[in-house]
């Protein structure tokens, strides 16, 4: 195995008591002593701060970087406006999702997030399929999220953040260098990701968690965070067996990307995903991501295979992600089924260790988000 990389924050992780394990080639914090459940419940109560610097930051640099990334995605990135940013995912030919991303109009170029697992791949992709901009990976950054309902107090005693509305970006001079800040995150809580000169990586964070209401935050209660806002996790909800259609993202893919819009196609994958989009009939055993909620207290967690009835011999879906959702207080699942089992309050059963448990669709997120519009 090769040897694990870490972040400019990983002393930091190590002096708190974090528990290490191996993600996406990196050694990450699961959890702090606090626990996961506290930890999540922290973050929904005030201000969680996590480690995000294993993702991948990519500039695009160049008057037809917007055009050129345009083809790779259902998105219209052309669109974004100068301060915006914007959900995205590349497609393959097959019409499945390579990777998801953030994409955000910063006047003379794009800067773009994307998944740990995933990020030399995006590059060479970008590097592949662009011909008239620049491909930069920025690699003396880290890369750190503020979530919650006081991440804007906090950060606010740092630089000026207020006025920032959800998705929005902006440049910030600080004490710690310059402050590369989005007004998003993937917990469904209104926050912040910040991306920070690496060498004041440390000490930005420092600050942060000596404000009462800011706690770290490790890898458990970030999953449990964003499962319970619907929200995917590549690798898992969402990879490239999987379209946007299937994945409930179809909102993502704008009215102009789409099969009667003015920019419609032209992505990898348009033949597939696009008379998708304007199908009039939908095929009912095509399958649709849903939400499950469990009979019991127990969880139902990835990989557990679904059933239609609590006797049937043949598998019809599959769950991706499971956990306790402690916001909610009862476990929670998503995964994909038939279309004609997707409706919300369909009874389906899933085998856990030999045995048939009920479960029932509902639709996502299992909590709504708090964003500030």
């Amino acid at each position: 195995m090769s040897e694990l990389k870490t972040t400019p924050l990983h002393a930091l992780h190590l002096e708190l008591g974090a528990k290490m394990v191996p993600f996406a080639g990196y050694d990450m914090p699961v959890q702090y002593p606090m626990g996961v459940m506290k930890e999540h419940l922290h973050t929904r109560a005030a201000a969680g701060l996590f480690d995000v610097s294993h993702m991948g930051q990519v500039l695009l640099d160049g008057a037809q970087a917007a055009v050129e990334l345009e083809a790779l995605v259902p998105q219209s990135v052309i669109g974004i406006e100068e301060g915006r940013q914007r959900y995205a995912f590349f497609t393959h030919r097959d019409g499945g999702i390579l990777d998801d991303l953030m994409v955000a109009n910063r006047g003379d170029h794009l800067f773009l997030v994307v998944n740990a697992a995933c990020k030399e791949d995006d590059i060479e992709l970008l590097r592949r399929n662009t011909a008239l901009c620049r491909v930069v990976p920025v690699t003396d950054r880290a890369l750190i999220a503020l979530q919650g309902p006081a991440a804007e107090a906090a950060l606010g005693r740092i630089v000026p953040v207020a006025e920032m509305a959800f998705m929005e970006v902006a440049v910030r001079p600080s004490d710690f260098g310059e402050l590369w800040i989005s007004r998003s995150g993937y917990t469904g809580e209104d926050g912040f990701e910040i991306s920070v000169p690496e060498a004041a990586a440390e000490d930005f964070a420092r600050r942060l968690l000596a404000m009462e209401e800011v706690a770290p935050i490790g890898l458990g209660a970030r999953d449990s965070l964003r499962l319970e806002a619907g929200l995917c996790l590549y690798g898992h909800d969402i990879d490239t067996t999987t379209d946007p259609v299937q994945a409930g993202l179809t909102w993502a893919i704008q009215k102009v990307r789409r099969p009667s819009g003015s920019r419609s196609g032209g992505y990898p994958g348009d033949a597939i995903i696009g008379p998708k989009l304007s199908a009039a009939d939908v095929d009912p055993d095509d399958r649709r991501r849903v939400g499950l909620v469990p009979d019991g207290r127990a969880p139902m967690r990835e990989g557990v295979e679904l059933f239609e009835s609590e006797s049937a011999e043949t598998p019809v879906g599959r769950i991706t992600s499971g956990a306790f959702g402690p916001s909610v207080g009862h476990p929670i699942s998503m995964g994909y089924v038939p279309v004609r089992l997707a409706s919300a309050d369909t009874r389906i059963w899933a085998e856990v260790r030999g045995k048939r448990l009920p479960a029932r669709v509902t639709d996502l997120p299992f909590r709504p988000a708090t964003y500030k519009r």
